[in-house]
């Protein structure tokens, strides 16, 4: 279908509610839906989300709509911006839905938690691996893309013709999106880096300084390679938006909610009274242990990575486990 049709929006929180006002910033029809029926009403009638973007007016072309299948009546795109442990459950709402002329994408971050599944293998089973996807990632804070700050983003998809036509709707003189074909790397980059972020929170949150940040991210985008490398991801996207750029951006700015996790882990706040304290998912707390066993199934050395593992869910203590990283044995920069 021509990407002139309308795109129903499928998650309404801050970040689905960015890209919804994005795509409508664009003159594109679309159509916003989320769980909370109450919300979507006042949403409808303040032409804004108050709860998590209230200075992002939304354009004429966008409209709230509280009922599902109204919301994807006539759309033959769908974008689901959910966080990844509600992916499966709101494909299984849209599969009635679906027709063989419907297109799929997400802005879904993270291994699903039970299977360890990237996103597009769980579009597979639910909705079948005929549906022409694509995965929308890279260094994008919602806050930012609804005030229209200037941004740039990855879109991934086997299939070329979606990835350019969507890239073409989302993009205007502000937002700039880039076409890939690597949908593994992409969603390899983009579960990662938010238990990276973690470990940068915490690192700071010690005081630890500059290079000592500089230095996990660095260190941290080659443990991310290694386990896209062997889930067949390219190498090259890694080095792009949706690799180090997501994770720079999730790494050093406070918008970031995993980030701000390894903080407060740093300054002693229990993992549930951080959580409570953000207020929103912190997907970082959901990759951890996927990660953690992904990189043991598939013999993957990730030992920043294993180090956030353990102080989320081992209650190892942050210093500890910096020291643990420290005083590994020397090898080359390129093992």
């Amino acid at each position: 279908m021509s990407s002139e049709s309308p795109i129903a929006v499928i998650g309404s929180g801050s970040w689905g509610t960015a890209l919804a006002i994005q795509f409508a910033r664009t003159r594109r029809d679309t159509v916003l839906w989320g769980r909370d029926r109450d919300a979507l009403v006042r949403m409808a009638a303040d032409r804004r989300n108050s709860r998590y973007l209230p200075d992002a007016r939304f354009p004429p072309a966008l409209r709230v709509e509280p009922d599902l299948e109204g919301a994807l009546e006539k759309a033959r795109d769908v974008l689901v911006a959910v966080p990844s442990h509600a992916f499966r459950a709101i494909l299984e709402q849209l599969r009635p839905y679906f027709s063989v002329e419907d297109r799929l994408a997400w802005a879904t971050k993270g291994f699903e938690d039970s299977s360890g599944k990237l996103p597009h293998e769980v579009v597979a089973e639910v909705l079948g691996k005929d549906v022409p996807s694509a995965v929308l990632s890279g260094p994008t804070f919602a806050k930012e893309v609804g005030a229209g700050l200037p941004t740039a983003m990855t879109v991934a998809s086997e299939n070329d013709l979606f990835a350019q036509e969507l890239a073409e709707s989302i993009s205007d003189s502000s937002f700039r999106a880039y076409t890939s074909n690597d949908i593994v790397g992409v969603e390899v980059g983009g579960a990662v880096k938010n238990v990276l972020a973690i470990g940068a929170g915490i690192s700071d949150g010690l005081g630890f300084g500059a290079n000592t940040r500089v230095a996990l991210v660095t260190r941290g985008l080659a443990e991310m390679a290694r386990l896209g490398g062997a889930l067949g991801a390219e190498k090259e996207t890694f080095m792009g938006l949706a690799g180090i750029g997501d994770l720079i951006l999730t790494c050093t700015d406070d918008q970031s909610r995993n980030r701000r996790m390894g903080l407060a882990l740093a300054g002693g706040t229990p993992r549930k009274k951080a959580e409570e304290q953000i207020g929103q998912v912190v997907e970082g707390i959901h990759a951890a242990p996927v990660v953690h066993r992904k990189a043991g199934e598939l013999d993957v050395e990730m030992p920043i990575a294993e180090q956030v593992y353990r102080v989320v869910y081992e209650d190892v203590p942050a210093k500890q486990a910096v020291h643990e990283l420290m005083t590994r044995s020397l090898s080359a920069e390129t093992d």
